[in-house]
């Protein structure tokens, strides 16, 4: 369950009463949380008729290497730390600012892979 919209109470602990119904436009998600393996994506229709990809499961990962001004493409081995949570690093779930362990070495993602589909990291050397 996911709570959204305007508090019941006011800051004074007063109940609110409803002033109108939800709205369309109000909807929130839950959120993707991005995990190692197989390539799994999810399509979602957005407002306007637009289609999110969200990312379920990557293994491979698109590395900036700055010595070498390249992307190379990197297999994902885990999950290093991730500071949005403190047990994100346990379960392998990668978000933006993650520090993944790939073929080439530790690297920062870079990108919301949840919201945009794919998984960006810089190296970090």
């Amino acid at each position: 369950m996911i709570w959204q919209g305007r508090s019941r109470r006011s800051y004074t602990g007063k109940l609110l009463k409803a002033h109108r119904k939800k709205r369309k436009y109000e909807l929130g998600r839950v959120q993707v949380e991005t995990l190692i393996g197989e390539r799994k994506i999810k399509k979602e229709r957005a407002r306007g008729g637009n289609i999110k990809i969200k990312l379920v499961r990557d293994m491979y990962a698109n590395v900036y290497v700055p010595s070498e001004g390249k992307v190379v493409r990197a297999e994902i081995r885990n999950v290093v730390s991730n500071p949005a949570h403190v047990h994100y690093a346990r379960r392998n779930v990668i978000t933006r600012g993650a520090i993944i362990e790939t073929s080439l070495g530790k690297a920062r993602v870079t990108n919301r892979p949840s919201q945009e589909g794919i998984i960006n990291a810089v190296l970090v050397e």
